[in-house]
């Protein structure tokens, strides 16, 4: 590109969303108004995108996948309605819809006693629904439990000295003596079961599970260092190996009980969903590439989804800007991501609370300054 100017233009819109403010969907929909305020008839292509995270059902279901809902076990036990996305034989599974944070009644935390049963459930609903390729994306977990309550509800049994079940959660895996795994359902070995992740820590340790993501989910300083214990127990029983592998602690641990019990393979989180969302043709047709998230920071350049769209674009040779509520990178660190240039609603509103309840009419207004910027007037379709 010379001087900002794009030929022919054809954008692209690849951004997650911004939490606690606009779903992805919504975010391609106000920079798409945004775009055509300035350039009216512009050609926008938008693909809302997730890096496994919650959002990534609706990622997909955005992308063309059919919407499926079922009855599974929350967290804290109790029944709700979890979705998951299906288009052939391929299913994408959010683990964050079964065990998520979000179903976690306002400032109710249980970090030892919250379950990934739900998790499990929903595993087991694709598979009856005839799914032979399942993208398992886990992040925003409630839980810290190392999948157990997951591989529970596939048929294992995890039982105390006295052989009976041990208590949900992670804080009780200490009590674990005997693992029977022999009545996991046997039609994973006929599966690609693909662990997508956006974090690649082991289980235990100072970056495990518990040490890094424990205390988000309400857990003290005493109960880091029970679950830490506790997990490590949990894996001293079914296989240490694993416990070090990448993504072993995403979500809790769920991504150890998938690799170690059910065979999963674990790929970055948006590498996977690019794939699924057929960014690569999209990309193809793009002269100009806009991503983003609520903040974009240093936790953006490891595994979140604005890397990975940017990482993707730039060895296509497509140009790149990104637009966010928040912006904590220096110009440098955004063009080496190969973001040319950031534009954050805080510098249009610097409240942070008006921030985010403007956020949908603030991104138009960033996106017509990205249509003055990078797709000078009367620059539409030819």
């Amino acid at each position: 590109m010379t001087n900002g100017a794009v030929t022919a233009a054809r954008v692209l819109v690849a951004a997650d969303k911004f939490k606690g403010s606009l779903t992805a969907v919504q975010v391609a929909e106000r920079v798409t108004a945004g775009l055509r305020r300035v350039v009216p008839g512009l050609v926008v292509e938008t693909l809302p995108v997730a890096d496994g995270g919650d959002g990534t059902v609706a990622a997909a279901v955005a992308a063309g996948f059919e919407r499926r809902e079922v009855a599974v076990t929350g967290p804290l036990g109790e029944p709700l309605t979890a979705a998951y996305a299906l288009r052939g034989t391929t299913a994408v599974v959010e683990m964050a819809e079964a065990s998520g944070l979000q179903h976690l009644p306002d400032g109710v935390f249980a970090p030892l006693t919250a379950t990934t049963y739900g998790s499990g459930e929903l595993l087991r609903a694709v598979l009856d629904a005839g799914a032979r390729t399942i993208v398992f994306g886990v992040g925003g977990s409630a839980t810290t439990d190392g999948g157990a309550g997951m591989l529970a509800a596939l048929g294992a049994r995890f039982l105390d000295a006295d052989g009976r079940p041990i208590g949900p959660g992670g804080g009780a895996l200490g009590d674990l003596v005997t693992a029977d795994l022999s009545g996991l359902d046997a039609r994973f070995g006929d599966v690609e079961l693909v662990l997508a992740s956006d974090v690649d820590n082991p289980l235990t340790g100072p970056k495990g599970a518990p040490a890094v993501f424990g205390p988000q989910k309400g857990a003290t300083p005493g109960d880091v260092a029970a679950l830490d214990e506790a997990l490590a127990h949990y894996a001293s029983v079914l296989g240490p190996e694993a416990a070090e592998a990448p993504g072993a602690g995403a979500a809790g641990g769920i991504g150890y009980g998938a690799l170690v019990a059910l065979g999963a393979g674990f790929r970055p989180g948006i590498e996977v969903m690019l794939d699924i969302l057929g960014f690569g043709s999209a990309l193809d047709r793009a002269t100009l590439v806009i991503t983003g998230e609520g903040s974009l920071d240093e936790q953006t350049l490891h595994g979140k989804a604005p890397a990975g769209v940017a990482a993707a674009a730039r060895a296509a040779g497509k140009d790149v800007v990104a637009v966010c509520g928040r912006l904590a990178l220096t110009q440098e660190a955004l063009s080496a991501a190969g973001i040319a240039r950031a534009y954050p609603l805080l510098d249009l509103e610097p409240d942070p609370a008006l921030c985010m309840a403007q956020a949908g009419p603030l991104l138009e207004r960033a996106a017509e300054n990205i249509a003055r910027d990078f797709l000078p007037a009367g620059e539409g379709p030819t």
